[in-house]
């Protein structure tokens, strides 16, 4: 017998804009932000196992396997179901490690969206977005698979239709750390909070811009560079940096002009994510 198998898509984010409202008792901030997808992402090969491991086939230099979302997503999933099933898990990797467009987010919540299927759990999105929540505060919108404007510390969210144009996303080549951006004194912390449809039409500014601009001169000259053809943005507390235009040609024209010094990729925005039109699609 041919155990159950399933090849799925673990989509790129943009964050549009990203407000700090404030720093709660816990920690964490209090944020606004919207999330789009891109079609551009990793991709999670599944197949079930009968003696109940979880096992994940990747290299990931400076990532231990036990540490890695993917598995931390499967065992919580394992453990909160009560399945016996176990699964082997194949990743191809192109999402950039810190780069503020949610590779590992991603990457979990696929796992819980496959498993859920190939376990035949019966969680429904709601179960399986508070799960992730427990794991990262991006994996939710990930999970639910629709662009989102995002509050609290990015968990609640309604769903939006920005529009969808094609990104060059650039890739400078450093790993920036949230944690140090969020601690940082000069990091703004009071923006006003906003209601989701002036959101949509402008204030898309990133309040971590200008810290990370600040730590990371590669950040900052990509952002430089981008902005002589569009208008530059950071995403979330990443390197990514990335700029809207209005059809692939022109996308790619500004991706080969810089391709010399800055390396990126171009995709196209998407509000509903590639992983659900494929889940729709499979089932």
């Amino acid at each position: 017998m041919t155990l159950a198998r399933l090849t799925l898509p673990a989509p790129a984010k943009l964050n549009l804009m990203l407000h700090i409202l404030g720093r709660r008792a816990d920690g964490y901030h209090e944020l606004q932000t919207v999330f789009q997808f891109l079609d551009y992402g990793d991709e999670l090969d599944f197949q079930l196992r009968t003696d109940g491991e979880v096992h994940l086939h990747a290299d990931i230099p400076g990532v231990p396997p036990e540490t890695n979302l993917i598995v931390k997503a499967a065992r919580k999933l394992q453990s909160d179901s009560g399945a016996t099933l176990g699964i082997d898990i194949w990743l191809r990797k192109v999402l950039p490690m810190g780069g503020g467009i949610g590779g590992g987010s991603s990457d979990a919540a696929t796992t819980l969206l496959a498993l859920n299927h190939l376990w035949q759990l019966g969680y429904s999105l709601d179960q399986l977005a508070e799960l992730g929540l427990a794991l990262g505060a991006d994996v939710p919108v990930f999970v639910r698979g629709h662009a989102a404007f995002a509050e609290g510390v990015g968990e609640k969210l309604t769903p939006v239709e920005p529009e969808e144009p094609w990104y060059l996303v650039l890739v400078p080549q450093v790993s920036v750390s949230t944690a140090e951006i969020f601690s940082d004194p000069l990091l703004t912390r009071d923006s006003p909070p906003i209601k989701v449809r002036p959101v949509l039409k402008g204030n898309s500014r990133n309040d971590c811009q200008p810290v990370v601009e600040r730590r990371y001169p590669a950040v900052r000259n990509a952002l430089n560079l981008l902005s002589k053809f569009t208008d530059a943005r950071l995403t979330g507390t990443g390197s990514c940096v990335f700029g809207a235009f209005p059809n692939k040609a022109e996308a790619d024209r500004v991706s080969h002009l810089l391709a010399e010094t800055l390396t990126g990729f171009v995709a196209k925005g998407s509000n509903v994510s590639m992983l659900h039109r494929k889940l729709q699609n499979l089932f």
